[in-house]
């Protein structure tokens, strides 16, 4: 590191969970951020100031004047705007030190493995079930940690789901493909402005645990926000055993 980023830095680098070598980790690092909306703008912009070298936003959409009540990332001034071109600009008027890869395509197909066999951490900032999945399948075939959220009306939850732990669900292993319930979108079903930051800024505190090899994730638990009453609940989940993604990797059984 050099001097500014010494400087940049210094309040991580006072941390002793972190110092100059989780720093360093973090500064060597691809994280790959599937989602540019109300949980992706948050989750992006603190990997970017926390010095993620390297990040890749994916995101088809762009930025419409709804979206400004809750994804902080984007300005008025960018409606119309791809969304992760949008969390590019506002990355780099943070920290231009990080190169970021704005995306604007669906996260599909052998693209989306590609992204996923790069990344060093991927972070689930979606909305729908079925690119969840698709990501899912990805993380686990190439092993690598997923770090997933969801906020919807005024309940939020958070996870991660790491497959290179013996007894660590998947995401399927919890809300199979099969049971997925009827897409609701914040659209129709609106979403508290807030939420979407508390899982958003989680997400990214786990995800630079996972860069910086310090703490303990959450691989192995859910947490679930009640924001109307502002209550935490967590259970422990574990593997399954039956799970069509994960269950015949080993420590399945």
């Amino acid at each position: 590191m050099n001097d500014s980023q010494l400087l940049r830095y210094s309040r991580h680098i006072l941390l002793e969970e972190i110092g100059v070598e989780g720093q360093a980790r973090l500064l060597a690092a691809n994280a790959l951020v599937i989602g540019a909306g109300g949980l992706g703008s948050p989750a992006a912009l603190y990997l970017g100031s926390a010095g993620v070298g390297r990040i890749t936003v994916v995101d088809p959409d762009r930025v419409d004047t709804t979206n400004l009540q809750r994804q902080i990332a984007h300005t008025l001034a960018r409606v119309g705007s791809f969304k992760a071109d949008s969390i590019a600009t506002a990355i780099g008027q943070i920290n231009p030190d990080v190169l970021v890869t704005a995306v604007t395509a669906k996260a599909e197909g052998q693209a989306l493995q590609a992204w996923v066999q790069a990344a060093d951490v991927v972070l689930d900032c979606t909305d729908n079930f079925q690119t969840r999945h698709a990501i899912n399948k990805a993380c686990v075939h190439h092993q690598k940690p997923l770090v997933s959220g969801a906020a919807l009306r005024m309940d939020g939850q958070v996870s991660v789901f790491d497959s290179r732990q013996p007894l660590a669900p998947c995401y399927a292993c919890l809300f199979p493909e099969e049971e997925a319930p009827e897409e609701t979108q914040c659209a129709t079903m609106g979403v508290f402005a807030p939420l979407v930051g508390i899982v958003g800024s989680m997400q990214a505190a786990e995800a630079l645990k996972l860069l910086c090899g310090t703490g303990e994730s959450l691989a192995g638990r859910l947490l679930m926000l009640d924001a109307l009453h502002m209550r935490w609940s967590e259970i422990g989940t574990r593997r399954a055993p039956g799970c069509k993604v994960c269950g015949t990797r080993p420590g399945a059984h």
